[in-house]
């Protein structure tokens, strides 16, 4: 009960009512992303160009690279506890941890990534919404984890990962949650869905993240001693995600530079993001 009892003590005085309102507002940001980019459909035409989807899914794919490695890898080696080379061995042990799950929830599961024809995981009969849904379902795994492990570690390691640290991360997330959640519903309206169909499957493929993060910070107290490695892990799924799923899909089609101009901004402004923070 240390973690619990640490907790509660912190929401005792002024200033962690401020902290616990951090916590709240870090639950919920990506979240919110995620709702306002599936919103795009009542504000836009039923195509989205592809110059702007591959611009959005390259920024994306920069802040979620970006976010791995100052706001997970980084702070996974900083707690790790030594001070000579064997402090990255958490980090390498993690990182190699979240490729192999997402590889494994890749191999089993039945989705679909946008923009391809042919499904990937086992035969299923699924419909290809439901397939797509999944398939973004499946990347914002890493991403509730990680604004989880992240939150967990301000409130036990605050030295090595500080709310507003953690607090940039949930904002980094949110940021790149809100083109994720325009491909979704765009492409659905697109295809003939009514906007509230297509906006409330943009929703949903997002609602995984707060509850991953919420299951994460209730079980803090169990996985208090494996924090730099879970940091690593949820470093490993997100830059899994990021080669396999979103820059494949900025190359696809007619040749752009849009995708790499994409990352660059999110990785800078994410780099910013945490810089700043700390």
């Amino acid at each position: 009960m240390d973690f619990y009892n640490r907790l509660i003590t912190l929401a005792r005085d002024n200033y962690k009512h401020n902290f616990m309102e951090g916590l709240l507002i870090g639950l919920l940001l990506p979240f919110a992303g995620t709702t306002l980019g599936a919103a795009c459909v009542f504000l836009m035409k039923k195509k989205m160009s592809d110059v702007l989807q591959k611009t959005l899914l390259g920024f994306a794919s920069g802040v979620m690279v970006a976010a791995s490695v100052w706001s997970l890898l980084i702070p996974s080696m900083e707690m790790s506890g030594t001070s000579d080379a064997t402090k990255v061995i958490p980090a390498i042990i993690g990182f190699t941890a979240g490729i192999a799950f997402l590889l494994l929830m890749d191999k089993i599961t039945p989705h679909l990534h946008l923009g391809s024809s042919s499904p990937e995981g086992p035969h299923s009969k699924l419909s290809r919404t439901s397939m797509l849904v999944l398939a973004v379902t499946l990347h914002n795994i890493p991403e509730g984890m990680a604004v989880g492990v992240a939150l967990a570690a301000a409130i036990e390691y605050n030295t090595y990962l500080p709310m507003p640290a953690a607090l940039a991360l949930s904002l980094g997330i949110a940021i790149q949650n809100f083109p994720e959640g325009a491909v979704v519903s765009m492409p659905l309206r697109g295809k003939g869905h009514s906007k509230l169909h297509a906006f409330g499957t943009g929703v949903l493929s997002g609602i995984v993240e707060p509850i991953g993060a919420s299951i994460t910070i209730l079980l803090a107290e169990f996985i208090t001693p494996i924090l730099s490695y879970l940091l690593s892990f949820a470093a490993g799924a997100m830059i899994y995600v990021v080669i396999e799923e979103l820059i494949p899909e900025t190359s696809q089609g007619k040749h752009s530079n849009a995708g790499t101009m994409g990352f660059a901004l999110g990785f800078m402004l994410m780099m910013i993001l945490d810089v700043v923070a700390v």
